[in-house]
């Protein structure tokens, strides 16, 4: 039995026995906290109610269980275990009752935006901008000084509609399911980047190497298509806390993260599979995506290279980001690997230099053409 006998002067109070103690960690019992395996705590860190259970009693640790399925360790010296720090850390970021609230309003708005007339604040002023300009006198191109390049006003509209978008989304980026999260940044990535024309969902090639005598359909989950028809392959994650460099070192140095090194070789093993997938791999692709790639255009899988869209480094400290960079330029040869606050950037420089480039044309049009500017 692991209720202990009543001592007398203990009054209502009863000992049960819940799990074991050895030099280094307290083991509780796997059926004591519904677990697949025991969970064991360093004796460094005092157990404390908040250590279970959330808010609306949540139970921590079998939130965690549901997710991994090996033995839970908190702190000490075990290699697998989830430093303390980091652990605290998870406490701290567990939702509360109000990020749930928020959480739930905000997935039925992106449901019914899907069927009613609602659009996020970006979307707004994006359709304010295009009002104005809609509203605006129109001027005879044909006129002498009349040349303020309206391209480039349109195009500084659009890049100021992704960077409002992607921040809305970075801002809200739990309430995503992974598939959503996925199309919609690949839609936004088709905007930065014009020289690619379509993105490829779902596709499959066949593969003939880890299963010697027949061949095993692979898919990949993003694929771009440039002008050309030359695919590249993306693979977006959701931008986690820690989605890039660990926090702590191993020997000295802030490594990727679980998480990024497999990002990492899912990457190259797609590249493998379209590099083996020759002449009729190409007419595979373009005959089953034909409907989403312009007319005329074929897949031609050449000099292939990859992206990966994860993280956020803003978080980083400076000796993470140098690190990080390490990563990054050991596999540059194939591989691009861009954060979230990188790609904020790309497109903030290119506003800037859209800005510069129109309030110039104006300026030269004030001076060359008064009566028209």
């Amino acid at each position: 039995m692991d209720l202990l006998p009543a001592e007398d002067d203990e009054g209502d109070a009863r000992a049960f026995v819940i799990g074991s103690i050895d030099d280094e960690y307290r083991s509780i019992r796997s059926d004591v906290l519904g677990l697949k395996h025991d969970l064991r705590i360093s004796k460094s860190i005092p157990l404390t109610r908040a250590l279970f259970v959330a808010e609306r009693d949540i139970s921590i640790f079998r939130r965690i269980d549901e997710l991994v399925h090996n033995p839970i360790v908190i702190g000490g010296p075990d290699t697998s275990a989830v430093p303390e720090a980091e652990f605290r850390r998870l406490l701290h970021t567990f939702p509360t009752t109000t990020e749930m609230k928020l959480y739930a309003w905000t997935r039925i708005t992106r449901v019914l935006r899907e069927y009613m007339e609602t659009m996020t604040d970006a979307e707004q002023r994006l359709t304010a901008y295009m009002a104005r300009r809609a509203r605006s006198e129109s001027k005879p191109q044909d006129q002498p000084g009349a040349r303020i390049p309206v391209v480039n006003e349109l195009e500084l509209a659009k890049f100021e509609f992704v960077r409002d978008r992607l921040t809305e989304m970075l801002r809200e980026a739990e309430v995503y399911s992974e598939a959503e999260w996925q199309a919609t940044v690949a839609d936004l990535f088709l905007l930065i980047f014009p020289q690619y024309v379509a993105v490829l969902r779902n596709v499959r090639v066949k593969e003939r190497y880890s299963n010697p005598g027949g061949s095993t359909n692979r898919f990949i989950d993003l694929l771009l298509v440039g002008a050309n028809g030359t695919v590249d392959v993306i693979e977006i994650k959701k931008p986690f806390e820690r989605g890039l460099v660990s926090k702590g070192r191993y020997r000295d140095n802030h490594v990727p993260v679980r998480e990024l090194t497999g990002s990492i070789i899912q990457a190259e093993k797609y590249l493998f599979y379209l590099s083996k997938a020759g002449r009729d791999g190409e007419i595979a692709i373009t005959a089953a995506h034909s409907k989403d790639l312009p007319s005329g255009i074929e897949i031609s899988i050449s000099n292939t290279k990859a992206f990966i869209l994860a993280g956020r480094d803003s978080n980083l400290s400076s000796r993470e980001r140098f690190d990080l960079e390490f990563a990054r330029r050991a596999y540059s040869n194939v591989t691009d690997i861009i954060s979230y606050d990188d790609l904020l950037r790309r497109v903030e420089n290119i506003i800037a230099s859209l800005t510069k480039r129109t309030e110039s044309a104006a300026s030269r049009v004030a001076l060359e053409d008064p009566v028209i500017a």
